[in-house]
């Protein structure tokens, strides 16, 4: 076991509630990849500054790392702007790019080479994140975290940066957490999810077993219109979106039955075993109700 986390709660100042307060046990392995995903002020990076020591905690968090071996790349970034993006980056690391041969790898893999001589202000917002990327990469830390690492960025470079990441990643045992409001590359990267719903923790393990948790073997989608909430209509439903509709399927058998439907009605539709966007959502529907009961129980 890499790292525990066991009734850990984080206040900021005088709070009422607390930002972040995870009551059962957490524990990250080595080599795992895990996704923590929650809306805006779900306490995502809360939990990663508690792991890395930077604000104050109760509960406990046992790993045999030290705060300052594990890496981080958080939201927000910034560097002097009045040297070149190489002597920069020579300085923070204590190594010359022409002596260190991983240094090289690193530039090299993510096409930084023609960047060196920039100043920082003068970088892309793809560039500075290569730029931080590279930065924590050198430290081949047993723990990384990644903090919305393609936030702000456009569709294409957000897709080439995570399959550079995944590909790099491929065959190492460092663990990397990834926190992202971006299912697609949760998809991608994470095999494990960690969800955060009002500082509270909703549900944490393999994606693959919370997808058959909370929506079934797999499910079926198409759009919210008239003539296909009619065709639908004996078929249960997930909470989704607005403009879809989206039925779970237990076996092969009601899988059958939903598609034949459609395929009868001309209805075009998707199937899908590992959206965590509808996972998501279904996942803090319930912990939600469940948390409404508790709190009338014990009111009365």
């Amino acid at each position: 076991m890499l790292l525990k986390i066991n009734n850990l709660e984080v206040r900021y100042g005088h709070q009422e509630k607390p930002a972040l307060s995870i009551e059962r046990p957490v524990a990250f392995e080595e080599g795992e990849r895990i996704g923590i995903i929650g809306s805006n002020g779900a306490g995502k990076t809360t939990l990663v500054k508690a792991l890395l020591g930077l604000v104050k905690y109760r509960g406990s968090i046992t790993t045999e790392i030290k705060p300052e071996e594990m890496a981080a790349h958080l939201q927000f970034n910034e560097y002097v702007n009045t040297m070149p993006v190489k002597h920069i980056m020579e300085a923070i690391l204590h190594t010359s790019i022409k002596k260190n041969q991983k240094l090289q790898e690193l530039i090299e893999y993510f096409e930084f080479g023609p960047c060196l001589g920039k100043r920082y202000k003068a970088l892309s917002g793809g560039q500075k994140q290569r730029f931080t990327i590279i930065m924590v990469m050198m430290q081949d830390a047993p723990l990384t975290f990644y903090d919305e690492v393609t936030s702000g960025l456009d569709f294409e470079t957000r897709q080439k940066l995570m399959e550079m990441l995944m590909k790099w990643y491929q065959d190492k045992e460092n663990t990397l957490c990834i926190v992202s409001h971006y299912y697609e590359e949760l998809e991608l990267l994470a095999d494990k999810l960690l969800i955060l719903d009002q500082g509270k923790l909703v549900d944490y393990g393999d994606k693959r077993e919370l997808f058959h948790k909370y929506c079934g073997k797999s499910i079926i989608i198409t759009d919210n219109q008239e003539k296909n909430q009619k065709l639908l209509k004996d078929f249960p439903r997930l909470i989704s979106p607005e403009h879809l509709i989206a039925v779970p399927c237990s076996t092969m058998e009601d899988e059958q039955k939903v598609s034949e439907c459609l395929i009868r009605n001309n209805v075009n539709f998707k199937r899908s075993n590992n959206d965590i966007e509808l996972m998501y959502i279904n996942a803090k529907t319930r912990f939600n109700e469940a948390e409404g009961e508790n709190s009338h129980e014990k009111k009365d």
